[in-house]
């Protein structure tokens, strides 16, 4: 359906109030309500200082207001997730993770807020009394699959490092917010009245629905105080509210105490936790005549290989010469960029985990990276479909781990943020499944990211699984927050991220081609239909494509199918504007976000 204008009408008019920034936050929430469900027209944005793209007009305003009072791209950052946390629960939040990658000017750092397997968990924790795989819904619902959550912690160390403004100053949209209540949109009210199993928690249906089991309407406003006062508690003592004490304890025990599927956690994994910096990936790609460095997060998240590996290899097929037809990509592309993908799936089913725990190919992970490798994997994409590609070997060594089979995977909000100096990020932050693992804990979700590990520990020849559960390990993830620089004056580009499970990948390598290889604008590419595989048949967008495409790709043996692909892109790129440097917005049709900035 097509909204009538809210979310197009709230930007301009919070855009509309751009001055002078003062060095102090006073937040007021607009009265404007959150966009509807369905596909929404957005024309994109320009902006000339700043800019915030989030999943929730609500998010992105705090983020813009933050950055008006001075703050940086991470105090934006850590405003929008706080608020995401109210008004996009089934998505992300404070009980869940996040992987942000954050650009100062100088450097690129990886800040590693997965979650992680209790101490007390084992690689057969997904595992039936017969021994096989539990139905991945038995193993979602529940307290089993609830990780440690990481996603404050994570941010609480990237703010002490490049924040501005006092910690506690970013908690004020949220708490306001939490407080005063905010009015449910379409789409939040659309999911939880097709949601099956949040109503079983007792205090998150005593939140989300009526007495008659009938969710909440459009419009009514919906006050969340027990989250308000958690957020109280972190803004004025830190994560350690979070990870220690009564809030803690409400946590373990609402995991270890579910009637029906409880779970591990204990107080102490959740002391315990510790968030990582990693080594971002980067690979140099050549599009348009131009010359891009795009990075990307490195293992526990697959997104950054698999994104750089199929990139990679495009570049050596034509597809780098094949313009859009009619505004989309033809077969000929298509079929190129999922031959690609079924490759780069391939080696992501067999490498990819937690690096703590599991040894990259060759010795380093950017071994799947390198150009030699990706010409050698490219030269097996022929005329015809491979259906199902094997994974390569990208050093002297044969792996001893079995490939992961497939699992459902679903969930996660992005948000790309440029500060006025310069400062960028692309955060990607997630519970997992939609509404999580369906536990609330004091006004707030808890996600279900054990089950992002391979329930199967090992297959029938008894080779272990890379993504295998293992105490203390952070489960493979598909997110893929993303920054691209120009070459050679290492000038930032872009930012870009979706949610999306698996999918993660093809939303946000679709919007990187469409930028800098077709020249769109961020609106342009992430408003083009959805397409990948995963290693498996291709999968288009419902009713984006001509009949004659899926015609052809079929000629060319490869299994079609048509489905709803419903991404949630983010993405900021530097533009021109009458010779003027400016930041060019997009946010996907098919969700609610906006971007906004001065």
């Amino acid at each position: 359906m097509r909204a009538p204008i809210a979310v197009l009408a709230l930007a301009a008019l919070l855009a509309a109030c751009a001055g002078p920034a003062p060095r102090n936050l006073r937040y007021e929430p607009p009265d404007q309500p959150e966009a509807a469900s369905g596909t929404i027209d957005k024309p994109g944005w320009t902006t000339r200082r700043t800019a915030v793209a989030a999943a929730n007009p609500l998010a992105t305003d705090a983020g813009h207001q933050v950055l008006r009072a001075g703050g940086s791209a991470v105090d934006a950052a850590i405003a929008v997730q706080m608020v995401l946390t109210l008004v996009e629960p089934q998505s992300s939040g404070i009980g869940g993770g996040a992987f942000l990658l954050h650009w100062d000017g100088r450097r690129v750092q990886a800040y590693d807020g997965r979650e992680t397997a209790p101490a007390a968990a084992d690689e057969r924790l997904f595992l039936a009394a017969d021994g096989r795989p539990m139905p991945f819904v038995e193993a979602v619902v529940g307290g089993r699959a609830v990780g440690v959550p990481g996603a404050v912690r994570m941010l609480e160390l990237a703010h002490r490092e490049h924040g501005r403004l006092p910690w506690a100053t970013l908690f004020q949209p949220a708490i306001r917010l939490a407080e005063d209540g905010f009015p449910i949109g379409s789409r939040l009210h659309t999911l939880l009245k097709a949601e099956q199993h949040l109503r079983k928690d007792p205090v998150a249906a005593a939140y989300f629905y009526r007495a008659d089991g009938e969710p909440h309407a459009v419009g009514t406003r919906l006050r969340n105080p027990q989250l308000a006062a958690v957020l109280r508690r972190i803004a004025a003592d830190g994560s350690h509210a979070l990870h220690e004490g009564d809030i803690a304890q409400a946590i373990v025990e609402k995991v270890r105490s579910h009637p029906t599927n409880p779970g591990r956690l204990t107080l102490a994994d959740l002391a315990g936790y510790q968030p990582r910096k990693r080594e971002a990936l980067c690979t140099d790609w050549r599009a348009q005549e131009r010359d891009w460095r795009v990075c990307g997060f490195p293992p526990p998240s697959s997104g950054g290989i698999a994104v750089g590996q199929i990139l990679g290899m495009l570049a050596h097929t034509p597809a780098t010469t094949l313009p859009l037809q009619d505004g989309l990509p033809s077969a000929d592309w298509l079929h190129l960029y999922t031959e690609a993908a079924r490759l780069a799936f391939a080696d992501r089913a067999q490498y990819l985990g937690d690096p703590d725990f599991v040894q990259p190919p060759a010795g380093r992970w950017a071994s799947l990276l390198d150009p030699a490798y990706l010409a050698q994997r490219a030269s097996l994409i022929g005329p015809q479909s491979m259906k199902v590609a094997q994974p390569g070997q990208p050093g002297a060594l044969r792996t001893s781990h079995a490939p992961m089979p497939d699992q459902p995977e679903s969930g996660t909000s992005h948000i790309s943020i440029v500060d006025a100096d310069g400062n960028a990020l692309a955060l990607t932050t997630t519970i997992e499944d939609q509404f999580g693992a369906r536990q609330m804990v004091r006004g707030f979700l808890l996600n279900n990211e054990l089950t992002d590990f391979s329930f199967a520990p090992a297959d029938a020849q008894g080779r272990p699984v890379a993504n295998r559960v293992e105490p203390g390990k952070r489960p493979r993830s598909s997110m893929a927050p993303t920054l691209v620089f120009e070459q050679p004056s290492g000038r930032l580009a872009m930012s870009a991220g979706s949610p999306g499970g698996a999918w993660i990948i093809h939303y946000t390598a679709k919007t990187l081609v469409g930028v800098l290889q077709w020249g769109l604008t961020p609106q342009q590419a992430v408003g083009l239909p959805n397409f990948g595989s995963l290693n498996g048949p291709t999968l288009l967008e419902d009713k984006r494509f001509p009949a004659s495409t899926l015609e052809a790709l079929r000629a060319r043996g490869a299994e079609v199918r048509e489905q709803p692909l419903t991404s949630g892109l983010q993405a900021i790129s530097r533009g021109q504007v009458n010779g003027e440097p400016v930041w060019l917005g997009g946010a996907d049709p098919r969700r609610e976000g906006v971007v906004l900035g001065d």
